[in-house]
């Protein structure tokens, strides 16, 4: 039997919970200078606003704009932008022997030109006082990049998502939440481990990590929870921390 690659195995289980899935979202699309983006405005503007950013899928899963509407509906200005800048996202359906080639052209610590093009846009289009990041699997990964490079950033929540290719992963700007599950197969128990290690010893703002059991990969940004009943207390869960981490900080 051929081999699956680790980013396949959370589909495995995603099957059930993409099938059919239909969500318009609350939001609409822009252009916004060189990459387009979905943007939710909330009722009440508090001059506080969240990049959300996409994991492998793209900027235009349901899943991922599900979970910047219900960002939005906490009292936030939501942006989910085309960080692959028009090339294509991974697909469900792909051949995983290509998926690391694919990676490769997808840089999630390369993507500053087009964070400074979304603040310059919070800012002058939606004036943005307070900005801060949440991103998903690929985007937890640039989330802990910008959240070690953009001070200026209050918050950041890093879901399923951590930089392994540096040793330098502890010089967080700003208060940052890791958000992990138990049985990750993208994600080994050793390197949240390691995180957590060098955090203790180097840095120097707030940050959490929580790891939860019995969880998979993907499994906050879920939208039909009912597929795996016994999971969502650990979905609303670890959404309620998310929240709560950007009340507190942003």
């Amino acid at each position: 039997m051929e081999a699956i690659s680790p980013w396949a195995l959370p589909l495995l289980a995603l099957g059930c919970l993409m099938a059919g899935l239909e969500y318009g979202g609350m939001g609409h699309e822009v252009q916004v200078e060189h990459i387009k983006a979905y943007v939710t405005r909330c009722p009440v503007d508090a001059g506080k606003a969240v990049i959300v950013i996409q994991d492998i899928f793209g900027w235009q899963l349901p899943n991922t704009r599900y979970m910047a509407d219900l960002i939005s509906g906490n009292g936030y200005t939501t942006i989910v932008p085309d960080f692959f800048v028009g090339q294509e996202p991974w697909s469900p359906t792909g051949d995983w022997s290509t998926f690391p080639e694919w990676l490769k052209t997808r840089n999630a610590r390369k993507i500053n030109k087009e964070f400074d093009a979304v603040l310059r846009y919070l800012k002058q289009q939606c004036h943005a006082q307070k900005i801060g990041v949440v991103g998903f699997c690929w985007g937890g990964i640039a989330v802990h990049h910008v959240m070690m490079t953009y001070p200026e950033l209050r918050a950041g929540v890093s879901v399923y998502g951590i930089v392994k290719d540096s040793e330098d992963i502890y010089s967080l700007k700003n208060p940052t939440l890791f958000i992990f599950a138990e049985n990750d197969a993208v994600i080994p128990l050793e390197q949240v481990s390691l995180l957590t290690q060098k955090l203790k010893e180097h840095c120097k703002v707030e940050y959490q990590i929580k790891t939860f059991s019995g969880q998979t990969h993907g499994f906050v940004h879920r939208k039909r929870e009912d597929c795996l009943p016994a999971d969502k207390p650990y979905i609303d869960e670890a959404r309620r921390n998310l929240i709560e981490w950007l009340n507190k900080y942003i």
